[in-house]
């Protein structure tokens, strides 16, 4: 059985500050220079008491060998806790802000992550991080062909195509010196393309494991990726009161500027998972996209393309990234799939 004991962990890579209060705004007890070898020791002859630690490397790892030990653990957004954090900035005082921080019910925890969630944001930061890589790429390729007057057509998969044929075209202008540097490159590209379709067909492989994500790929413009991100940086669904909440954590919903009896909705706040957003505007995109060719599109499809009319292409876009996270709130909510409706009369 749990007391009302606060314990604050600032963590680091080898050496963590420990602060503990019995009442709510006294530090009764301070730790300091806990080696990391010894922290879990701690914890072992301690009663349940609740441990607040902010959301920081390591943090999930911790927090579930702690919660193995029977105490309760929260995490706390970081940003959300330095304001708290007063005079100068130290391991001390950031334990104090937490249990400052942990005080205000506005500030709404970070979940506690699975090995299995954590794995899946895993595979999804590596095949960003090669995406990039392979953009980068194709940019230095397409900047440095321009320098000799070869220009390559749009489009990604069109690169390395067009810079073989540039290199077997005696007449292309490119210096034999720099030729078999362009070469490097495309096989670079090749490979990082070949490490993206391998971290996918892992994902895919995961994904057949988790009904959920079945269930999320049933929506209009989500796939694997948007589907296994939400499980992934999201986590449990039923921490959102509604799917408002959700496409506000995402940063769906309008910035506010409301005073008195005066209402204003600005543009999305962009706050939350930069990622999740990025992944369902582009998968709003391409149902827009889908919807024009299609005889009868459905009800979900009809209402995009009549608000992609009065506004902008780009609006209805998130305006549809937006639908599309309050309808993966319900489905995950409710356990059901998504249901095309026909155009009513």
């Amino acid at each position: 059985m749990q007391n009302n004991t606060l314990i604050a962990v600032d963590l680091a890579k080898v050496v963590f500050e420990i602060a503990v209060s019995l009442t709510p705004g006294k530090v009764h007890e301070h730790h300091r220079r806990v080696p990391r070898d010894t922290f879990l020791d701690f914890f072992v002859n301690r009663p349940a008491a609740t441990v607040i630690m902010e959301a920081c490397s390591s943090a999930h790892f911790w927090a579930r060998k702690i919660q193995a030990l029977g105490h309760r653990v929260v995490l706390l957004p970081p940003l959300q806790v330095r304001p708290y954090v007063l005079r100068n900035k130290t391991d001390r005082t950031d334990t104090v802000g937490m249990l400052e921080a942990y005080r205000n019910a506005d500030i709404r925890p970070v979940p506690v992550k699975t090995v299995e969630q954590q794995t899946l944001g895993t595979l999804h930061r590596i095949r960003s991080a090669w995406m990039a890589e392979r953009t980068a790429k194709i940019n230095t390729l397409r900047g440095l062909l321009r320098e000799y007057g070869l220009t390559i057509p749009v489009g990604a998969d069109k690169v390395v195509p067009q810079v073989t044929l540039f290199l077997a075209d005696a007449d292309s202008g490119i210096p034999d010196a720099a030729q078999p540097f362009f070469s490097e490159l495309c096989f670079e590209i090749r490979e990082l393309e070949q490490r993206v379709k391998l971290t996918e067909r892992k994902l895919e492989a995961m994904a057949q494991q988790m009904p959920a994500v079945e269930r999320l790929r049933t929506v209009p413009g989500i796939g694997l990726l948007i589907a296994t991100a939400l499980l992934a940086f999201v986590g449990d669904i039923h921490r959102f009161p509604s799917g408002r909440h959700l496409a506000s954590y995402l940063g769906l919903t309008p910035r506010e500027y409301s005073s008195g009896s005066r209402r204003r909705l600005g543009r999305i706040s962009k706050r939350g998972d930069a990622y999740i957003r990025m992944l369902l505007i582009h998968g709003a995109r391409s149902v827009l996209m889908r919807a024009k060719k299609m005889d009868q599109p459905d009800r979900l499809r009809t209402w995009a393309l009549r608000l992609e009319k009065t506004s902008k292409h780009n609006t209805a876009a998130v305006a549809l990234a937006n639908k599309m996270a309050r309808i993966a709130w319900a489905l995950l909510k409710h356990n059901r799939d998504f249901e095309s409706k026909p155009v009513a009369a």
